[in-house]
């Protein structure tokens, strides 16, 4: 594994990571989530990993400054954790996704582009595949995407978040991180907390919300695969069926698949393996069909 860093049209120096050959026809480009990096989510080495030895070169890309690695206190449990992220630019999705992409086809050449997403980088790039005049990428994986309006209602004290929030934005104290953590899994600043709220441009899988939009999921020009672990609390009693409502959404549903990984949690825990080795097969099988 090795770091690349790539400027955004508004000058902000992102730092990815890249795992295999440069010079390879295939790359998948993978979003993170929320509170997540290379250095602290093993779904992401571990794809990385797999690929790489099966002549797929992975870029992580770390949106904004989720490169970021910082040791935090949970009182909760009264240890030491690690996050990879506490403060983001969520109006900036777009751009910060369509640098990684311009970046692998343009300056590196790669042949083919992967499109992939994890959690809230599934809905990162729902977003820039939905708005995108370019067809650089070819397939996509969407992974444990998030109905994020649903999500304010499951999540642990999370009025008291917004109104502190808002409390310290006013008082210019923004740039700091709140005495708790967001959602009850994410150190967060005043100010990342109130754009994810505002977040417009990410509130679109609204399954079981039904706020947002899905012109997004409409809009999307190559076909791939939709991919949800069976104890996903974040999607509701089934899983799979949000993530088939998603897929009925999209323009070319019957040329879509989706794919349950039995006892995987949101974040796959445990099954991290299965998760890239599920990955590699979808590749495997997309462009195998394109060959024959």
């Amino acid at each position: 594994m090795d770091i690349l860093k790539v400027k955004t049209p508004r000058g902000l120096e992102l730092a990815g990571a890249i795992f295999g050959d440069k010079t390879a026809d295939t790359v998948l480009i993978m979003v993170t989530g929320i509170c997540s990096n290379v250095f602290q989510n093993e779904l992401l080495y571990k794809t990385g990993q797999l690929l790489s030895e099966n002549g797929v070169t992975v870029i992580v890309a770390h949106p904004h400054d989720a490169f970021s690695c910082f040791a935090y206190t949970d009182f909760s449990i009264g240890k030491q954790r690690h996050s990879g992220v506490f403060k983001d630019e969520f109006e900036m999705v777009y751009e910060d996704v369509e640098t990684y992409v311009k970046y692998a086809k343009e300056e590196l050449g790669f042949k083919n582009v992967i499109l992939a997403g994890h959690s809230l980088g599934s809905n990162k790039i729902i977003n820039y595949l939905g708005n995108t005049p370019d067809s650089y990428v070819d397939y996509f994986i969407i992974s444990s995407p998030v109905d994020i309006m649903h999500w304010w209602t499951v999540m642990p004290d999370i009025d008291k978040c917004f109104t502190l929030a808002k409390k310290w934005v006013e008082q210019g104290r923004g740039d700091e991180i709140l005495p708790f953590l967001f959602g009850g899994f994410s150190p967060m600043t005043a100010n990342t907390v109130l754009r994810f709220y505002n977040a417009d441009n990410l509130k679109n899988c609204p399954v079981l919300s039904k706020e947002g939009e899905t012109s997004s999921l409409y809009n999307i020009k190559p076909n791939g695969s939709f991919i949800i672990g069976s104890k996903d609390s974040v999607t509701g009693e089934s899983p799979k069926s949000f993530m088939e409502t998603l897929n009925s959404w999209t323009r070319d549903p019957v040329h879509n698949q989706v794919i349950e990984i039995e006892g995987a949690s949101h974040i796959f825990y445990g099954k991290h393996d299965v998760y890239a080795q599920t990955v590699l097969d979808c590749i495997n099988e997309h462009f195998k069909k394109l060959l024959v």
